[in-house]
């Protein structure tokens, strides 16, 4: 698999540390308020990445952290007249409610930043040692200047990231680009005890200190999104290699941005949407699909008409899920001179699939094998079929659909045994031809979202 790295501006090979193994950190939200379709984004895309290096036999230990200690957080608490840990909390739960409806994974651990205070401090105070840090009336800052590559990753000398930087009202630091690794609590503020006074972390250190202890040193892959490139990551860059003494992350993954009808998503401009939001009106389904329509590193533009095309594009590959179903009840034992033939048309489209997908995750390209795949199925999977040939497509349209976490809401077997049992009564009162008692069936399913078809292998159903 080749992706593009950030950190060397190229496409590379992707071979982890340890054959087999990859050690993944994926920047989580800051849990203040609901998540917007921006933080959908890299959770869809870092969650296919993983799903599909596990398809490809590899383990894979991924990480995403909670920053639940923020000036953000804090601001809402104030407002709400609550603690800090309240509006974590609530918004943490949010978050896995949003999560769950678009079928994120949970990762292997998600860390809070308020569970690693120790961790933390043990490396502001390493940072002091090796003079890479200093105090300054209980802030401490780090020192961009102590670190030659500073700007190695948004590939910015660090003359040109100062052009512009000022020190603000209240800040004590020495130069205008270095950053708080701890931060002196204001009156009222919550705060930890530390060889500096009372005081909690700054932002970029959190995610040092969680990578550090849960998954080592130097990690494969560090993800995000693309404003996260500058400052976050090539904060905690500078602060972890300074410390430990070894390089941070080997590959840098960071998702392209989203536009709401070709323009910056703002608060200011009324465009801003939150997931429950969209999912609301439309579902969570259709937004992990619009996350994942194209190669990740590619802007996305969020409209009405794009969430609708998504649903649309679901709606075929749920009516070919289902006509495998329907061709799976009503196959022969035997096996077609032309099964063969089939299969290798089946197989082709896996192999484009994985094509794409090891050329730096185009799910774009991927999406396109698997429509390819569904043409296949529709025009050669009709009539009555043999089951080895149906139950193979069925495996191999799962197999990609899980890998991209698509098709995850078909209806339990208990409602799907209910609708067939309604059909198998309408069948009878046809057979009787009692037409009125068929027609209120038909109608009674109608409006349960129901779709009859009537074909020479029986009837068909689907979801409207």
């Amino acid at each position: 698999m080749k992706v593009f790295n950030t950190l060397t501006r190229r496409k590379e090979d992707l071979i982890p540390l340890k054959e087999g193994e990859f050690k993944i950190y994926a920047c989580g939200p800051t849990v203040y308020n609901f998540i917007h379709i921006g933080n959908a984004r890299p959770l869809c895309v870092f969650d296919v990445m993983r799903r599909y290096l596990e398809y490809r036999g590899n383990k894979v230990n991924f990480v995403q952290n909670f920053t639940d200690i923020d000036d953000k957080i804090i601001r809402r608490a104030n407002e709400e007249g609550v603690t800090f840990k309240d509006i974590s909390e609530k918004y943490i739960e949010e978050f896995w409610v949003d999560a769950k409806g678009m079928n994120i994974r949970e990762a292997t651990t998600h860390p809070k930043a308020t569970e690693n205070i120790e961790e933390i401090i043990d490396i502001v105070s390493t940072l002091i040692e090796k003079g890479y840090a200093y105090e300054a009336n209980g802030d401490v800052y780090f020192s961009t200047k102590k670190f030659d590559e500073y700007g190695k990753l948004s590939h910015q000398p660090l003359e040109d990231l100062e052009a512009g930087a000022r020190i603000n009202v209240g800040e004590v630091k020495r130069e205008p680009m270095d950053f708080a690794l701890w931060k002196n609590a204001k009156p009222g503020e919550p705060y930890w005890e530390s060889p500096w006074g009372h005081g909690r972390p700054g932002w970029h250190i959190e995610c040092s200190a969680m990578v550090r202890r849960y998954l080592g040193d130097t990690i494969d892959i560090h993800c995000g999104g693309q404003d996260l490139i500058f400052p976050h990551h090539e904060n905690e860059i500078a602060q972890s290699e300074c410390c430990n003494g070894t390089p941070f992350a080997r590959y840098w993954m960071h998702n392209g941005f989203i536009t709401v009808d070709k323009v910056k998503m703002s608060k200011s401009l009324g465009n801003f949407f939150t997931v429950r939001d969209v999912a609301s009106q439309y579902g969570y389904e259709p937004i992990r699909y619009l996350m994942i329509s194209c190669q990740y590193r590619s802007p996305i533009n969020y409209s009405f008409d794009a969430i609708e095309q998504c649903k649309a594009s679901l709606e075929r590959l749920y009516t070919c899920r289902d006509n495998l179903d329907f061709a799976l009840k009503n196959a022969k034992d035997e096996a077609d001179a032309n099964d063969g033939e089939i299969i290798a048309l089946i197989d082709a489209k896996k192999d484009k699939f994985v094509e794409a997908m090891e050329d730096d995750l185009n799910t774009g390209e991927a999406l396109g094998a698997i429509f390819e795949l569904v043409r296949d199925i529709n025009t050669n999977i009709s009539g009555v079929k043999s089951k080895a040939l149906v139950e193979y497509a069925i495996k191999i349209f799962d197999e990609l659909m899980n890998v991209l976490g698509l098709l995850y809401n078909r209806k339990a077997a208990s409602l799907d045994d209910e609708i067939e049992a309604l059909i198998e009564a309408r069948n009878e009162a046809r057979k009787s031809k009692n037409w009125a008692e068929a027609d209120r069936i038909r109608d009674e399913l109608k409006a349960q979202g129901i779709v009859l078809e009537d074909t020479p292998q029986g009837v068909k159903w689907h979801r409207a």
